[in-house]
């Protein structure tokens, strides 16, 4: 990238739209520079940090006419590298962490209207004080943002029942390339007056325009949400009691997650205090979430029913039931724990990959038998959200072997390998992440030519200037 000709006069105009204290460019940055795996490191001009979409339209229109490119940043956990700065030290990272305010919560209408740099805990609080269930959970909720979570249409634990970010969101707030502020923040469920433009920014992830405020669907409260721990001898069967659970507990079917046995084993390794139940005895084991709104009781009843019966049909071969809440969160903590305990244990390869779920056992058995071939020794961390067909299908390297030089020998042919075997399987190679910059150059090889035309026509349309995050999602 070419210098810019007059970086001071930009900075002076950033100060005046937002204030000096808000515009960043001497000390420790790191924590905006740096993308959350700590595997891309980049140099900004400035870091900006506006408290309202005036001051991000304020930022964006100077950045625009200095030509220089902008990093829409949130919280910072991305994946994929989509919202840190590149090595240049001529981009602007703008920072949304500062609009973090509830603007409004409509009860009657089911809606909350947040700011962008909200904490996706902090609106799970906010309506849960109000008796209302915000149900996008992740585990990176205590620090993402919902601008974040809407820029790579985050899914999550209980995309199952109330499905990803996109599914959750009724209107929004952008600021556009060129400055303007669009004011989308409606509540309405019916909207038929043109194209939608909300759905173009959703998963864009900051290339199209700037998401500064959304607009969300609420939920009631459940009145009791149990969870249940089963241990099943294949993938087949774990499929099946997915079935059988949807049959039995309907729309109170709120999460359904499958952990294989070595990843639950690396829990066991690295986090002593959490007891994972029923692992060394089973290939796999489920989580299952049941959120009734009539009763504990009733929802008891359903799950005991649920495990009675596949245990008879002998596609469970042994289970436990959270007795309380404790004992619940005990459950989803060790679900959660898995990326941690899988980092703990050395770098790994991630796949954030979906395929339909009648296919996930012939390609996991397709799969993994490839990569034991083509590797002899790797080992699988396959866990994920079987509820939605997405798992997270991990590669570590052969015990004993120097974690680091595997990935630089193998990392290129193991995302090869494993992604030909989606495209076969017509899945995805992302499926919650995004893009970033990290799968950037695959969509060539999975989309077809006229959806690449298409997105480039739509960045082209919207971005003429290539100043939104650019080389993330398209490489122009």
């Amino acid at each position: 990238m070419n210098p810019i000709p007059h970086p001071h006069q930009l900075l002076s105009e950033l100060r005046a739209a937002i204030g000096d204290a808000n515009v960043l460019t001497d000390g420790d940055l790191s924590a905006w520079e740096t993308d959350w795996r700590k595997r891309s490191y980049g140099k900004a001009l400035a870091v900006a940090r506006p408290a309202s979409a005036q001051e991000v339209a304020a930022v964006v229109k100077a950045c625009a006419n200095a030509g220089v490119s902008i990093v829409p940043q949130g919280g910072n956990t991305g994946l994929v590298v989509g919202s840190t700065p590149d090595e240049s030290g001529t981009q602007v990272v703008l920072s949304l962490q500062r609009m973090n305010r509830v603007r409004a919560l409509d009860g009657d209408n089911l809606t909350i209207t947040v700011e962008a740099g909200c904490i996706l805990q902090t609106v799970q609080e906010a309506c849960a004080a109000q008796g209302f269930l915000f149900p996008l959970s992740l585990a990176a909720e205590g620090s993402c943002t919902i601008g974040g979570n809407l820029s790579t249409n985050a899914g999550g634990t209980q995309v199952v029942r109330y499905g990803n970010a996109r599914d959750l969101c009724l209107g929004l707030e952008v600021v556009t390339a060129s400055g303007d502020i669009w004011d989308g923040l409606s509540g309405l469920r019916k909207d038929n007056t043109g194209y939608d433009l909300r759905d173009l920014f959703i998963g864009s992830e900051g290339t199209l325009g700037i998401i500064t405020a959304a607009t969300m669907k609420l939920h009631p409260l459940p009145a009791s949400q149990l969870t249940a721990w089963a241990a099943v001898a294949t993938l087949e069967d774990a499929v099946a009691l997915l079935g059988m659970a949807h049959r039995t507990l309907g729309a109170g079917l709120t999460g359904f997650e499958v952990m294989g046995q070595f990843a639950l084993s690396l829990v066991a390794k690295h986090f002593k205090q959490l007891r994972v139940p029923l692992y060394e005895q089973s290939p796999y084991c489920v989580l299952i979430e049941n959120s009734d709104h009539e009763s504990e009781l009733h929802a008891r009843t359903q799950f005991e029913r649920l495990l009675e019966t596949a245990i008879e049909e002998g596609r469970v071969t042994d289970a436990v039931v959270a007795e309380n809440l404790a004992q619940a969160h005990q459950l989803w903590h060790i679900r959660e724990s898995i990326p941690l305990a899988q980092a703990e244990e050395g770098l790994n390869i991630k796949h954030d990959i979906s395929i339909a779920v009648s296919r996930i056992p012939e390609f996991c058995r397709v799969t993994d038998a490839l990569l034991q071939r083509e590797l002899p020794g790797i080992r699988l961390v396959n866990f994920g959200h079987l509820g939605d067909g997405n798992l997270h299908y991990n590669v570590q390297a052969p015990q004993g072997q120097d974690m680091a030089a595997f990935l630089d020998e193998n990392e290129v042919r193991v995302n090869t390998l494993v992604f030909d075997s989606v495209r076969e399987f017509g899945g995805s190679i992302s499926a919650e992440h995004g893009v970033g910059s990290l799968k950037r150059d695959k969509l060539e090889h999975h989309k077809s030519p006229v959806a690449m035309g298409m997105m480039r026509a739509v960045k082209k349309a919207l971005d003429p200037g290539n100043t939104l995050n650019p080389g993330r999602v398209l490489r122009r």
